[in-house]
């Protein structure tokens, strides 16, 4: 079987990339990686529909500036081309976020396996490096913990692995909810308890720290949502946003009473700390 790679460059990023690779899952679209400007998207030649993707395309162009172009991988080629292409990502050279197909790093501190398929939240993206660095950071020991928008459970997984005790993978894409399903078990945390749907779920609950890498309009949309579980003295950390983007964020967040710490920012992307009084 032969595959199609679709190279995909949008503007502006997000949430336009989030968008489009939902939308193409729908269409078919079985893996994508994200690179800085652009992001590759794969399916079966069968099942390659350029009408359908045109038609997304249109459908899209109102709100975002959407090119793409694609080449046909012969089958032989494939999980050669794949796992070439598809890297690990260290942070800070403490923690080494692989596929299967990667080499095991035993001298590592800390060491997470995710399976690439289309979720979000790989560690190559900026935001989700960023997100890695502030846990590295953070102690989580004995802590509740919400991975709001986990995409593959990255955040989650990688939180109790620093012995956080209760952990929630929240995300309304039905793929990351499977993908997210079996990367914790596949790092050996079947208790992080991986739910498919939106902050609706959140009512009654409570954490000491949210974990928020979304984008700018949802996190401004559910903040409110946020702040109510998030336990007095608790932390939020935000990413999923430019930038530019922050002082509307922090203006928010603020009006929320939750109070700014501090920011990180990478390629123009920006990881937040915020506190509850």
């Amino acid at each position: 079987m032969n595959y199609l790679e679709l190279i995909f460059t949008v503007n502006p990023q997000e949430p336009g990339t989030e968008i489009l690779i939902a939308e193409l899952g729908e269409l078919g679209f079985e893996s994508f990686v994200e690179d800085d400007n652009s992001f590759k998207a794969y399916i079966l030649a069968d099942l390659f529909q350029k009408n359908a993707v045109d038609e997304l395309v249109e459908s899209l162009q109102n709100q975002f500036s959407i090119s793409y172009s694609f080449t046909e991988i012969p089958d032989q080629n494939w999980n050669a081309k794949w796992e070439s292409e598809y890297e690990s990502v260290m942070v800070d050279n403490r923690c080494y976020i692989r596929a299967p197909f990667h080499p095991q790093k035993p001298e590592m501190e800390f060491e997470i396996i995710i399976e690439p398929q289309m979720s979000f939240g790989t560690a190559h993206h900026e935001t989700t490096f960023q997100m890695i660095q502030l846990i590295l950071n953070e102690d989580v020991s004995g802590k509740s913990v919400l991975d709001m928008g986990s995409g593959t459970g990255v955040l989650a997984i990688f939180a109790a692995m620093k012995n956080a005790t209760l952990v929630h993978a929240i995300d309304n894409n039905e793929w990351a909810f499977i993908n997210a399903s079996e990367n914790v078990l596949k790092n050996g945390f079947p208790q992080i308890v991986v739910e498919l749907g939106d902050a609706a779920l959140l009512e009654n609950r409570s954490y000491n720290l949210i974990l928020a890498n979304i984008n700018k309009n949802i996190l401004l949309q559910d903040m409110v949502e946020y702040e109510k579980v998030l336990k007095p003295e608790g932390r939020i950390f935000f990413s999923g946003f430019y930038e530019s983007d922050l002082a509307d964020i922090r203006a928010h967040a603020e009006s929320l009473g939750l109070s700014y710490k501090s920011h990180s920012v990478r390629n123009q992307w920006v990881a937040a700390i915020f506190q509850k009084a």
